[in-house]
């Protein structure tokens, strides 16, 4: 089964054209239009100011009949402390610059941990993937969101750098209600730029981008905690942070 799996994974990186046209003949029509294509191919030098995220957040907070204040600002890549790019990596895509956009063993894995407990416990998306649901699509778990969600990381990762796909990841992911990209985070949880984080502070801002809305960074809860013990665990054996 493993080595069927990566076989496929192989191919596909290899067929990359052929993987693009295959997704596209599994979505409707009407679907396909509806992904920005443009603005994707503005990317490369174009900052977004609202995301698809931002925009169902405020949804919701009307919904509820609230109001939602969005703090979000913007940092370069460069002015971020390697540290904190190392932890937010370990954290949520280990093999982020050897990847073409998907994560085959990790999907693997996946699929083997869901099967075993009967539902989905372990998800296996990529930072490229994850940028690509913030910016255009929505947090539903639908088939027709995952394949557009597909599509539109192959798109990410033929027009885009790894650096650039990494800076627009921090500077676009929620963080808390309202709170949207490191340098918003950084401000708001520990009154500082995110430019001069700590490595305790970055790992844990990495350790709750699953559960933003659930997990603070600052907080001494149980589960942030052992996270962030298990992201520097992980650091180090991979070499990025000394014993």
């Amino acid at each position: 089964m493993a080595g069927r799996f990566s076989g496929v994974g192989r191919w596909i990186r290899n067929h990359k054209i052929l993987s693009v046209v295959l997704l596209l003949l599994s979505l409707p029509a009407w679907e396909i239009l509806t992904i920005p294509w443009w603005n994707i191919i503005n990317l490369p030098s174009e900052n977004p100011t609202r995301t698809s995220l931002m925009r169902q957040r405020i949804e919701e907070a009307e919904e509820s009949q609230t109001t939602l204040t969005i703090r979000h600002q913007w940092i370069p890549l460069h002015k971020l402390p390697r540290h904190t790019l190392d932890a937010v990596i370990v954290a949520e895509d280990g093999t982020f610059y050897s990847h073409g956009g998907f994560d085959w063993f990790e999907v693997k894995e996946s699929i083997n941990r869901n099967l075993e407990e009967g539902k989905a416990v372990r998800g296996a998306s990529t930072i490229t993937q994850q940028l690509a649901k913030n910016l255009y699509l929505s947090t539903s778990k639908t088939f027709l969101r995952k394949m557009k969600e597909a599509l539109i990381t192959v798109a990410l990762e033929e027009h885009l750098s790894k650096q650039r796909i990494l800076e627009l990841y921090l500077n676009v992911i929620e963080w808390g209600p309202g709170i949207f990209g490191i340098q918003a985070a950084s401000r708001h949880y520990f009154g500082k730029s995110a430019a001069d984080l700590t490595l305790e502070e970055s790992l844990r801002l990495a350790a709750v981008i699953p559960s933003p809305l659930r997990y603070r960074p600052d907080s001494d809860r149980g589960y942030v905690i052992r996270r962030v013990g298990l992201l520097r665990d992980r650091m180090i054996r991979s070499g990025k942070l000394k014993e």
